[in-house]
């Protein structure tokens, strides 16, 4: 049985962190790279045609609701049948509030793996892609979304539930095609406890009381550093600190869009 997030907020983001986190590298990423040398790789040259990208001015526009317009080309909506398709679907509850849920749960989770699993991210932010960089950027995205749905109560804890669930299958769908089959179960325990420690850090780095610096302390430590220091190398500064931006952004974005 899948552990219940909203209930698994302790302070296991400790318990072996970077020992899983470097079993983690050690497995997927193959051969490592420090993040100077990656970001070194990835910036423009004179020979690149694409824009140069200014994370200094990036992530400083003004928050607003997240909501898709209704004639937007990625926005999905509840099926509404129609006669005996519609009377015999109720039978089989596809209209229960359960079923809506996960069905809207569903569509949550293929928006945040759209954001995580194409090229743009890891380009602007000069990320490496690997199995690391991907889960840390999926557990990033997916406690912006179980931080506003808490906002609902017990409706949006149900809903996150669902989320969670989903998450953790396709977590466990990754594990496997990277090639980790045996002692999978030890692995999805790890990697549980990866998630609910991230959590906890990404929700102490943004209490009140945090200093200012927290916040990009944590995604450095959780995303980008492969050595576990607590602070970013000048490499990573200007990385680190817009994608704390980012997600000081799209917390605040989210806080205004409705659940339906």
């Amino acid at each position: 049985m899948l552990v219940r997030w909203s209930k698994a907020v302790t302070h296991i983001s400790k318990i072996g962190y970077q020992s899983n986190l470097k079993l983690m590298n050690d497995v997927f990423a193959g051969k490592r790279h420090s993040y100077a040398k990656v970001a070194a790789a990835a910036a423009p040259t004179i020979e690149d045609k694409g824009p140069v990208v200014n994370l200094d001015k990036m992530f400083w526009s003004k928050p607003c609701s997240l909501a898709l317009p209704q004639d937007s080309p990625v926005r999905v909506d509840e099926p509404n049948y129609e006669g005996v398709k519609r009377f015999i679907l109720r039978l089989m509850m596809f209209y229960s509030k359960q079923s809506k849920s996960i069905r809207g749960a569903n569509v949550v989770y293929r928006r945040i793996v759209s954001q995580v699993d194409k090229p743009p991210i890891y380009e602007v932010f000069n990320l490496e892609k690997t199995f690391k960089t991907t889960f840390s950027l999926l557990v990033l995205h997916m406690w912006l979304c179980l931080r506003r749905l808490k906002q609902d109560g017990k409706e949006g804890v149900e809903f996150g539930q669902h989320l969670y669930e989903i998450y953790n299958h396709d977590v466990e769908l990754r594990v496997s095609k990277a090639g980790v089959n045996l002692l999978l179960t030890k692995w999805m325990k790890d990697l549980e406890k990866i998630f609910y420690g991230n959590i906890v850090a990404y929700d102490t780095a943004m209490l009140p009381e945090a200093k200012q610096g927290d916040l990009s302390n944590v995604i450095w430590k959780n995303i980008f550093s492969d050595d576990g220091t607590s602070t970013p190398d000048a490499a990573a500064l200007h990385s680190v600190q817009a994608m704390a931006r980012y997600a000081r952004l799209e917390a605040i974005c989210l806080s205004l869009t409705g659940i339906a």
